[in-house]
């Protein structure tokens, strides 16, 4: 019953999407003749790049893991040399090299499966540039946006084809971890180095992993171009059809051709004869058969909620079913770009006997370390309200630069500490400010608590407090207790 359940849903999911021929109209091919000329050049361009970072980041991982594999023989071969006989009766670092040159020369196109975990816009894009390559009197083209078609999608599905073979290798590495714990699991204390070579290992099997993964979400994010041109052939008849028989999703369901009509429903149950049928099993289990009935649903309900949850600390809701047995840096597979982090942050300072009342106005740049910690710097520009409030003048009041550490202590608090130099006098041009003697340096530590904001602008908040132990050596002295709000992009 499960399974005819599963293929009526399938087909009332398909048929939600179908859009009939009396639909399309004169302004669907008019649009149709805008579709975005640039858009094959943008995925080849996206498919290239990912691809060439997946090959150089593959080699990279394959080249440490033979290093650290190589380690692990040399260790063992001076402690036990038949364990280590038998667990490497060749070179290691051999097996890994032939790995790195398939993975290179392995340009095939033919891709079965798109990983851990369903892709709906991947799937989309797919069936989009195939629809495309047989049907090319949909666009009008002229040769030249046909051979840009067929490059495309020769790209785009060679990097799919790159994808499964890297899940070939991950799961290369998942069995060889598996080997090698298994081969030392005699020991009740692991030789001198052998442990720490071994989480080395572990470590690196991990992130390749990771990496992977996000290189699945990165071409599984398409951009406002890609979004627009399948509205546009979202619109045809021909486009959906071709889908619901070509795609992934379709292939996952199995859907059957014909379903759409009254033919095609012969042999799957109906609404009215799955509730009759359960309305049976309730008459023959008696007064208590609902009451039966609802707590095996309960119960089923509690071990699907059970599953789910070891599903998610397992791979995170990926497939990846490897669980580390350290705790990961969030920030180990991102790219040099994507750990920087833009911000701005704001600070008042009030009046003294020799300062006006001012405002610090910055723009701050940091680079994320991992585990929440972060380093940065940043600039300020120091407007002047004048005094007192009642007599305001806006005025440069000064410049200012800086360096920060943010280290996490608990949840969202973190210790903060920073170096900065600001020049805190009038100024009418940035010729001014060349004179190093007129800045003062603070050094400023406290703690600081991050808030998460649900904005399109702003990701978080960070409210600081500090102490500046310098502030006591300045002449004129500067104020020890420093309040600053922080916001990051």
């Amino acid at each position: 019953m499960s399974n005819k359940l599963a293929l009526c849903l399938a087909a009332m999911f398909c048929a939600s999407v179908t859009v009939t021929y009396a639909q399309t109209n004169d302004s669907t091919i008019d649009r149709l003749t805008n579709f975005p000329g640039k858009l094959f050049a943008r995925v080849n361009g996206q498919a290239a790049t990912l691809n060439s970072q997946l090959t150089r980041q593959t080699k990279k991982y394959l080249e440490r893991l033979a290093r650290k594999e190589a380690r692990i023989r040399a260790q063992l071969y001076k402690t036990d040399s038949a364990k280590a006989a038998a667990l490497y009766p060749n070179d290691p670092q051999l097996q890994y090299a032939a790995l790195i040159q398939k993975f290179r020369q392995d340009s095939s196109r033919n891709f079965t499966s798109m990983g851990p975990e369903y892709l709906p816009h991947v799937d989309s894009l797919n069936g989009m540039l195939r629809f495309l390559s047989v049907n090319p009197s949909t666009l009008n083209a002229n040769p030249s946006q046909l051979a840009s078609v067929q490059s495309s999608l020769a790209q785009f599905q060679q990097l799919q084809a790159k994808l499964q073979e890297a899940d070939v290798i991950k799961q290369f590495i998942q069995t060889r971890k598996a080997q090698i714990q298994q081969n030392l699991s005699g020991y009740t204390q692991l030789p001198s180095g052998v442990a720490t070579s071994l989480q080395g290992y572990n470590k690196e099997g991990y992130y390749y992993a990771e990496r992977v993964r996000q290189y699945r979400q990165m071409l599984n994010d398409p951009d406002k171009m890609i979004q627009t041109a399948l509205g546009f052939l979202s619109k045809l008849p021909a486009f959906n059809n071709f889908m619901k028989q070509n795609s992934f999703l379709a292939g996952m369901f199995a859907v059957p051709s014909g379903y759409d009509n009254p033919q095609g429903a012969v042999g799957f149950q109906t609404r009215d004869q799955v509730m009759a049928m359960i309305q049976s099993q309730v008459a023959q289990g008696g007064s208590g058969g609902a009451a039966a009935i609802q707590n095996s649903l309960n119960s089923a309900d509690q071990d699907i909620q059970k599953l789910h949850n070891k599903l998610n600390s397992l791979g995170g809701g990926s497939g990846d079913m490897d669980m580390p047995n350290f705790k990961p840096n969030d920030q180990h597979t991102k790219t040099f770009f994507r750990r920087l982090e833009y911000g701005t942050y704001f600070q008042t300072t009030p009046a003294t006997t020799f300062y006006p009342s001012y405002s610090d106005l910055g723009l701050t740049l940091s680079y994320e370390l991992g585990h929440s910690n972060s380093i940065g710097v940043g600039a300020s520009y120091k407007i002047g309200w004048g005094t007192p409030i009642q007599h305001i003048a806006l005025s440069s009041q000064g410049v200012g630069l800086r360096s920060f550490l943010d280290i996490n202590l608990k949840k969202n608090f973190s210790l903060t500490g920073g170096y900065e130099w600001n020049y805190l006098t009038p100024f009418s041009s940035f010729q001014d400010i060349r004179l190093l003697s007129r800045w003062t340096p603070s050094g400023l530590i406290g703690v600081s608590k991050t808030i998460s904001m649900k904005s399109t602008v702003f990701r978080k908040t960070q409210l600081s407090l500090l102490w500046d132990f310098l502030s006591y050596q300045q002449t004129p002295r500067t104020q020890p207790i420093v309040f600053r709000v922080g916001y990051s992009f």
